[in-house]
């Protein structure tokens, strides 16, 4: 009787010593997870404004940067969950930031090039003429 009652009490020491290892490990899998998701929005933010968005793409970005800090804090706060959605959405409206950015670039040299055309195009009239 006694080998039954030490069995089931190793048995309940291991199952409870297994549930810590497992909540441990996935609160660090969690806090790694959200770290590397700060670190990668951080980055996608950081490039977005050196690509010029700030003039471009000016509500993206803002967007982007306010999600990010209330993703730093929602790590902060422990809440990885949360901080990981943040963080995700921080880079989605930083990379349509760095998007639009090239877009309305490309779009400003293709007028640069367009009126080049046509300045060049009205010399050649004019000496034709």
């Amino acid at each position: 009787m006694k080998d039954i009652s030490r069995f089931k009490w190793y048995r309940t020491m291991s199952l409870v010593a297994f549930a810590a290892i497992f909540t441990a490990a996935c609160a660090t899998t969690e806090k790694r997870d959200t770290a590397a998701q700060l670190a990668v929005a951080r980055t996608t933010v950081a490039d977005a404004v050196s690509a010029g968005a700030a003039e471009y793409a000016a509500v993206e970005l803002k967007d982007a940067q306010e999600n990010l800090d209330a993703a730093e804090k929602a790590a902060i706060a422990h809440d990885y969950k949360v901080a990981i959605k943040l963080g995700e959405k921080a880079q989605i409206n930083a990379q349509l930031a760095s998007s639009r950015t090239r877009a309305a670039k490309a779009q400003k040299a293709a007028d640069a090039l367009r009126d080049s055309n046509r300045t060049l195009q009205d010399e050649m009239d004019r000496t034709a003429k």
